[in-house]
């Protein structure tokens, strides 16, 4: 998946509720029906939500024509955590650069001597 199909997934996402379905997913597949019961909100809307994530390629449903349960993609999450973990990594080198230099400036101070006072002014 490139890194531009990947904007539909984070658009996904962006909502709380697709998230909490997500993340409900997470622990197993479930029916649209299981899936509404928390909510305040129509089965309907909750079908909405799952259209959204099948399209983004989050969620599939499985084969099942009785009970219709929705499965969570995994290698879907996989790609997105590997796509964060890039720039992860470059912040990371950026403040290991920052704490290098922080360093270093903070051991040059430490071994410089102290300056002389000037003539004219008071000890």
């Amino acid at each position: 998946m490139p890194a531009d199909a990947l904007s539909p997934v984070f658009a996904a996402l962006a909502d709380p509720t697709r998230r909490d379905i997500v993340a409900r997913l997470a622990d197993g597949d479930a029916t649209v029906g299981e899936l509404a019961a928390p909510y305040d909100v129509s089965v309907q809307a909750i079908s909405k939500h799952l259209r959204v994530l099948e399209d983004s390629g989050l969620v599939s449903r499985t084969s099942d024509a009785v009970r219709a349960p929705r499965h969570l993609e995994a290698e879907v999450l996989s790609l997105m955590t590997k796509w964060i973990e890039r720039y992860q990594a470059n912040a990371e080198a950026r403040f290991r650069r920052l704490d290098a230099l922080l360093e270093a400036t903070a051991d040059e101070s430490q071994h410089q001597p102290a300056p002389a006072p000037t003539k004219g002014t008071p000890s």
